[in-house]
Order: C-alpha cells, then structure tokens, then sequence
C-alpha cells in the first residue's frame, strides 16, 4: 500500500466537525484553535449531502473548498465522510422508495437520519453517485488523509429491512444459497406448523406473523441484511480506492450492535472505528440499578473495554479509531447526567491502553439547533471552552505513545450468528448473548488479564487460553478447530456452546454435537431460572441459566448442589478442555483462575471499578470509581483517575 495509507506511529487526538453549522467567518478561528488544543485529525461532511447537492444534479463545493482549506492551513488531517446516511428531502420526494420499512410494516419518514432502505437499489445506486462526486473532487487533496463510510450502520434499528426490495431480494439470495426448496425445507425444518414452501414467491419476511417466527428462516433474513450491508459498504469503498489512491478506509461503528456481522463489514476496510459513549453504555446495560448509580458519570470499565477489544479484534488485532469520544453529557439516554470530572482523560487513555492510534472527540462546538442541542462539545454554545475541551488540553502524557500492538496470551470467541440465534430463542428471562459473554469477560478483567476478542475462524495459535463464552453454532469445521486448541493449549467453553447446526437446528446427537469428543460430555438437563431463583454449584449461586451433563469420558469438577440438577455435573474437564454450564460469576471466576494458573498467565486480584491493561511496554492504572482507592502494590489511585506506569 501506498505510504500515505500507513496511520501515524504515535497515538493523536482529533475532533469532528461540523463547519456546515458556523458562519464562515469563525472556520479559521476554530482551526487554530483545534491545533492549539493538540488536535491532529478533523472529521466532517457525514451529514451535509443538502449543502452539497441542494437540488439533483446542482452541486455547490465551494464552502467545503473553505472548510478543507481552513483546516489544511493549520496542518490539521482531514477525515472526509461519504453523506450517505443524510439523503436529502428532494430525493426522498423523487424516491420514495428509498425510505425504510420497520418490523410492523410500517414507513419511516423523512426528518431525521438514517431514512434510507439498505435494500433499495434506487438507494443504493444514489449512494454509488454521491460517492463518486465528492470522491472526483476531494479523493486527491493533500489534506485529506482518509474517510469515513456512511455512518453508524444499523443505528436507529435501521438494518432490518421489511420493504418490498428486501422480500424480493431475500428470495433471490435463499435461491442462490440453497440447491432447491426440499434443501431449504430441510434447513428450516419447514415441516414443523406446515411451513413447508413449494414456490420461492411463497417465502415471506419473517415480521407480522401470528406467532414467533421460525428461528432458522430469521437467522437467514439476519444473514441476508448483514450481506446488505456488506455489499453497500463494499461499492463506497471500491469507488475511494479508484479515486482516492493512498487515502485509508473506516467506519464509525456502534457499541455492541448485533444486526450484521462486523467482520465480514470490516473485510473491506483499512481499520475500524467505534463511537464511544461510556455514560450512554450505562444507561442502556443490565447492570443493577446500584451499579447504574456508581458508574453514571464514569462508565463502566468493561461495558466500554469490551467494544475496544471487540473492534481492535475485527481486523485481527489491528489497531483502531474511537471516531466519536463523549467529552461531556450527552443528549439521548433516558438520562444524561454531566461525566466526574477527569472522566475523558480516563476515557482517553483507556482507548489508548486497549489498541486506539487516534481519539475524535465529539463534537467540536455544541450545537445551537435541532436535535442535538443538548449535546454537549469541547467548546460551549457560547464557544467558551467546556470541562471535556479543559482536559482534553491536559492529556500531554497521551500524545505521542507509541501505537504498538496490544498482544494477549487470552482470546474470547465471538460471531454475530450465535448471537442472533441465541437472543432470537434466549428461553430465559434475563439471558442475552451479550450478557454471558460479558460474564467471562469481567472475569477476566477483574482478575488484571488482558484479552484478545476473535472470531472462531482468526488464527489461535498463540494463545495459551481460548475462551468460548457463548458459541450456539458449532459445525463440522468449527468443531475441528477448536478440538486443535484443546490439544494445543486450554479451552473453555460456555453454557449452550454447540446446541444448533449451522442452520440453526439442535443436534440431533444433542449438545455439542460433534464439538462432544472435545469436551467429554453431553448436555443433560437445562434450566432457564426467572429473576430470584436461583441455584447452587457449591458455594457458588448460579442464576437465569443453568445446564448439566452426562459424562462421555470427561470428569466433573463440580456439582450442582440445589434444585432438579442436584448431583449433577455443572463444570467438566476432559484433557485441555472444560465446559462450563451455569450462569455464575463466582464459578467462571474460580474456573478461570485454575486454567490461568495452568497456562502460566499471572493475574491480580483488583478492586471494583478498577482496571489493569498493558500496551507497549506500559501499564495502565484506572480507576472508574469516584472515590480514591489502594491498588495491589499499596499505592492510592485518584478517583475517576489513572496512572501510567513503565
């Protein structure tokens, strides 16, 4: 690749942008002052396809010209977005097609963002032509360094899509995917309430039916808008590397959003980003409300590390964007309470610690308009400097590290398909995917180690321990591969790990299919708990799921000790693998730690709200609670505060 596409070796900060929103006259101001705040990268245009194209085919260019300009002439790098989540209103009144259709049938309207139909292909051509516009005009200026696709994809639940476009064209896809109906009668297991089809033209998307709809029929409709999506992405950017030689690729994704698979959005891209929103995260979680309460102006450490890991871990540890970093309150949680103070410096360095090369705050002038004028940005409406632009200034100990890998002895498997299998059947009331995974993982962190988060088919072989928290789907390849971590290294697996065909249907071997040689056992009895009741695995109190086993070779390790699973196996051992069945976060825990033992990777016990991550030769300290507290060496952490060791 050409040099220009290479990031920068020493981690930076920028912003994002709107000059669309200010008089001219203050561009040149506000550049001077992102470079004296040490800003490097400036983000805009991802929503102004009206300023534009104010009318079809009238292009006005010339107050970007300006905007580019005024940020060239401080040496700010320019991160120029494709608007294609903003169709104007004249292209809706032309096309109204294009305007997406939700679960209920129901069309979303013009007079937000996002009203377009992945499905579309009057959209989708109009996307090519915008694209293709500002890529003639902007792909080779020397200010521009690279670009941002759409933006946000499926924010808004705007990637399930229920129009005629997409019915048509999820029959086009299932008749490429499948040889014939009797293949996809089979896959669907179609004979069960006479769903059997004798006609493509019979197959409908799987919304206003009676009942649930058939789990195997959905999975595919969340694989045919996941390939939507793929393919939209895939035009924006086939059109930036003809007319943008050297320029890299993003995009901005969202905190742990299921509707379609990252790594196959991602594929096409020279890294990814993500938005992060720490108070947000908190507000939308399942953490109790006493959690809720601790972490509403700090975030939660692991409700925002997660998504670091989850997007440095999409291009196979490459490093990362946080394209969007919350810098004050923001504007669209039930409650949006102002962050404790040093919560962006923390935030900052988190990003940092966890893979980021570049931090883009958001936003850089508060909004004085619409429907973001609660939002807060690094200056105030009255372009005063606000508490986020005051740290912001401060973080001179961020400018500069070095932007070196972020390795780990431990990795999480992840895919999107278990995921939409698991929440669309969760059978208990309580059980997301998310939600078990999230139980290995704050294990993990809580214990000091650092992870890696991967897709089943990534190269393991550097890892001394694979964790499977929650993978629903295991074939015949799927299952190989991870009985050659078993041999190699130390496997664990999760609840519900291999329950379903790659079509969705059980095993009709049972659980795990043929992932049973590997673990030793074969699932028993599940039960999925309501909220208060609960079970016992020793000492251990398991809740919203617990499972047992019968044992084909492998040895249990512990036993439920309550309730109609009494004396049966929860946790089994079977050479370098162990299956792990109950909802507990004191039992992953102490499993946990005897397979790090094991594997030789040290932790430390830390305290609540308090992480440990290491990157580069340095450890990072952080504190997300808002008391000081006594880290493991005896030394006093600030609250809301960290500390950069080595």
């Amino acid at each position: 690749m050409p040099e220009l596409i290479d990031q920068q070796a020493t981690f930076a900060l920028g912003v994002c942008y709107y000059p669309e929103h200010w008089p001219p006259a203050r561009w040149p101001v506000y550049a001077r002052q992102m470079r004296e705040l040490g800003l490097q990268y400036v983000r805009i245009a991802e929503f102004a396809w009206s300023r534009m194209e104010p009318t079809p085919g009238r292009w006005e260019w010339d107050w970007l010209d300006a905007a580019i300009e005024s940020l060239a002439a401080e040496g700010l790098r320019v991160v120029l977005c494709t608007p294609t989540a903003t169709p104007p209103a004249w292209l809706v009144q032309a096309q109204p097609t294009i305007l997406p259709v939700d679960r209920e049938g129901r069309v979303r309207t013009f007079g937000a963002r996002r009203h377009y139909d992945v499905a579309s292909p009057t959209y989708r051509a109009e996307s090519r032509r915008i694209t293709r516009a500002i890529a003639e005009r902007y792909g080779r200026h020397p200010a521009v360094v690279g670009w941002q696709t759409d933006n946000e994809f499926s924010d808004h639940d705007t990637v399930l899509s229920y129009s005629s476009a997409a019915r048509l064209g999820f029959r086009e896809w299932l008749g490429e995917r499948y040889r014939d109906l009797d293949e996809l009668n089979t896959a669907w297991g179609a004979v069960f309430w006479s769903q059997e089809y004798s006609a493509w033209e019979q197959i409908e998307l799987p919304n206003l039916a009676v009942a649930e709809p058939n789990p195997s029929q959905m999975l595919d409709f969340r694989r045919y808008c996941s390939e939507l999506v793929v393919r939209f992405q895939e035009e924006q950017v086939a059109i930036l590397r003809e007319l943008s030689p050297g320029r890299w690729v993003t995009h901005n994704f969202m905190r742990l959003t299921p509707d379609f698979d990252h790594y196959r959005v991602a594929e096409c891209l020279d890294f990814v980003s993500w938005d992060s929103y720490p108070t947000g995260g908190v507000s939308f979680s399942t953490l109790s409300p006493t959690e809720q309460l601790a972490y509403a102006r700090s975030g939660h450490p692991d409700l925002v590390s997660v998504n670091h890991d989850l997007y440095r871990g999409l291009k196979g540890g490459r490093s990362f964007w946080v394209m969007e970093q919350q810098a004050g309150q923001i504007n669209w949680a039930p409650s949006n309470p102002l962050p404790a103070a040093g919560a962006v410096g923390l935030w900052t360095a988190q990003a940092w610690a966890h893979g980021a090369s570049v931090v883009s705050y958001f936003r850089w002038r508060a909004a004085t308009v619409a429907q973001e004028l609660l939002h807060s940005g690094l200056l105030r409406h009255d372009e005063t400097l606000d508490r986020g632009g005051a740290e912001v200034a401060q973080l001179d100990a961020l400018r500069g590290l070095p932007n070196a890998e972020a390795p780990a002895a431990v990795a999480l498997l992840h895919d999107y398909e278990s995921l939409w299998v698991y929440d669309e059947q969760p059978h208990s009331q309580g059980a997301r995917y998310w939600e078990q995974f999230q139980l290995f993982y704050q294990a993990l962190r809580r214990l000091g180690v650092d992870v890696d988060i991967r897709h089943p088919q990534h190269d393991l072989s550097s890892y001394r321990l694979v964790v499977a928290p929650a993978l629903q789907l295991v074939g015949e390849q799927r299952a190989a591969r991870l009985a050659t971590v078993a041999e190699r290294a130390r496997l664990l697996v999760g609840p519900r790990t291999g329950y379903r065909t790659p079509t969705g249907r059980v095993h009709e071997e049972g659980q795990p299919g043929p992932l049973a040689a590997t673990l030793g056992c074969k699932l028993l009895n599940f039960d999925g708990l309501p909220p208060g009741l609960t079970v016992q695995v020793g000492q251990h109190v398991a809740e919203t799921w617990a499972e047992s086993y019968r044992l084909t070779g492998g040895t249990a390790s512990h036993l439920y000790s309550s309730g109609p699973l009494a004396g049966q196996p929860a946790v089994v051992v079977n050479a370098g693998a162990t299956t792990l069945g109950a909802w507990s976060a004191t039992l992953v825990t102490e499993v946990l730690e005897a397979l790090l033992d094991d594997v030789r990777v040290p932790i430390v016990r830390l305290p609540d709200g308090v992480r440990r991550t290491r990157r580069a030769g340095r450890t990072l300290w952080q504190n997300f609670t808002e008391r000081a507290v006594e880290l493991p060496d005896g030394s006093r952490l600030e609250a809301v505060g960290w500390r950069l060791d080595g």
